[in-house]
């Protein structure tokens, strides 16, 4: 009786089938018709790095995702990791590196928020993008920077295929009604309540 043995594969051949293997991980994931709604509010730290990293994941997946970072203007890290690593990511920071009164925004506290809606809307009509985060708006709506009307028209009116993340404390019962998830990040302990000072890397 003749023994067969198992032949090994030639290393041309192992390194082509890896090859055909990497080309198929590399194809994006086949996107559901429907698209979710998610907010993230609550005042714990965390609401912007867990929208980043969801987008992290989108990305992962082949998918296209367009940020816009309301009130905010410092470079922070997410940019700078955008810029130089992730083609599939954009972001737009529509604000200034400072506080916002709440009570007495400045004007171009306003118009710096009208802005980064009216390239929020441009992106979700563009059809170009499979995910688009809000970053902060329920801050902006809160410090009324934006009303309230036009983002629950954005949320009933958006393209059935994507996905919408709005993040920031005080979000309002509308949009959580409308909304398909919603995580409230809770403040257990913070490092600044023991006068650690934000830096690189942790807030920024």
């Amino acid at each position: 009786m003749k023994t067969i043995k198992n032949k090994k594969p030639s290393p041309k051949n192992a390194a082509k089938k890896k090859s055909t293997a990497v080309k198929k991980a590399e194809k994006p994931a086949p996107k559901t018709d429907r698209g979710l709604v998610m907010v993230i509010t609550g005042n714990g730290k965390g609401k912007t790095t867990a929208a980043f990293g969801q987008a992290l994941r989108a990305i992962g997946q082949g998918y296209r995702v367009f940020v816009v970072q309301f009130m905010k203007g410092r470079k922070y890290g997410e940019l700078i990791a955008a810029q130089k690593y992730l083609p599939n990511l954009t972001i737009l920071r529509s604000g200034l590196d400072s506080f916002v009164m709440r009570d007495h925004p400045a004007t171009i506290d306003i118009e710096m928020a009208q802005k980064g809606l009216a390239a929020v809307k441009k992106a979700v009509k563009s059809g170009k993008y499979d995910m688009v985060i809000l970053d902060e708006i329920n801050v902006a709506l809160d410090f009324k920077l934006v009303a309230l009307a036009e983002i629950v028209d954005l949320i009933k009116n958006k393209p059935a295929h994507l996905d919408l993340i709005l993040t920031g404390r005080y979000a309002p019962p509308d949009l959580i009604y409308l909304a398909d998830t919603v995580s409230e990040v809770k403040e257990i302990k913070h490092h600044y309540n023991t006068g650690i000072k934000d830096r690189a890397g942790i807030e920024y």
